[in-house]
């Protein structure tokens, strides 16, 4: 018997599926666009100088691409991606849950200028390529929570989380804690919302 709850997720609609050669491409140029954040700010990167790194001509980049917010949109996205699922039901609710908020809280704490690019990308105008980005970002945020909150759970619980996550971010985000105080502060109230003592 598997200790792992079962996760239902449905497929959130995304880009237009990509033939092999193409996703190289994406790939490398998004890997591009990982390693110039890391090196320079957000006002310095532009997606003619992401497709250089890449070795990639603009227009090719800008196929995929439509603007720099759009670019670091699906870096953040593509960081998301790779966050654990903590679906161990060894653990408590409580236990998963934090373990879930706080891999994603601090999946860029240590790269302030990978974080700040993000942000801003992130909440930048009405953009339709971000905005995109961002209900996928949106989702993947949703099926982490929901597969560690477990099956069964109130449906109120991973909506109050996903909001305190959220408010979270921005909270960070905005200069007014650290992500690493942020990820210590989510602890205290994930025990409020699922009901354990922390």
């Amino acid at each position: 018997m598997s200790s792992e709850v079962a996760v239902s997720v449905s497929a959130q609609p995304g880009p237009a599926p990509r033939n092999r050669r193409q996703e190289e491409t994406f790939r490398r140029v998004l890997a591009a666009g990982l390693e110039m954040l890391r090196e320079t700010s957000y006002a310095d990167l532009t997606v003619r100088a992401v497709a250089a790194r890449a070795k990639v001509a603009p227009a090719t980049a800008y196929t995929y691409f439509s603007s720099k917010n759009h670019l670091i949109a699906e870096v953040y996205l593509d960081l998301m991606q790779q966050v654990e699922y903590y679906t161990d039901v060894n653990d408590s609710t409580g236990v998963r849950v934090e373990k879930a908020l706080r891999s994603m809280v601090l999946m860029v704490a240590d790269e302030p200028e990978v974080a700040a690019a993000c942000t801003t990308a992130l909440l930048s105008g009405n953009d339709p390529a971000v905005r995109a980005v961002r209900d996928r970002i949106g989702a993947e945020i949703h099926r982490r929570i929901k597969a560690a909150v477990g099956p069964g759970a109130d449906p109120r619980t991973p909506a109050a989380l996903e909001m305190t996550f959220f408010g979270a971010l921005v909270n960070a985000g905005s200069g007014a804690f650290t992500y690493h105080q942020i990820a210590d502060r989510l602890s205290y109230v994930v025990g409020l919302i699922v009901g354990e003592g922390r």
